[in-house]
């Protein structure tokens, strides 16, 4: 799965939010998404990640090794 494909699932599963992708040691599988999202307002950091980790449910259990996640509330 390309880093375009890994944000626009992110974009599908949570409508209206940013997402950055960032790949800090360039191999395409050590994924860091930073995800701006209003409907994260008032949940805890762990409901927002399960939220981000729900969009990607089937690619985390084969495509991508690991993604660290930096969300916020817009």
């Amino acid at each position: 799965m390309t880093i375009p494909e890994i944000q626009k699932k992110i974009e599908k599963g949570l409508p209206g939010c940013k997402v950055e992708i960032l790949d800090p040691y360039r191999d395409g599988v050590h994924i860091k998404a930073v995800v701006t999202y209003k409907g994260f307002e008032g949940k805890g950091l762990i409901e927002q990640h399960r939220m981000v980790y729900a969009t990607l449910k089937e690619e985390l259990k084969e495509e991508i090794h690991a993604l660290a996640l930096e969300t916020r509330s817009e």
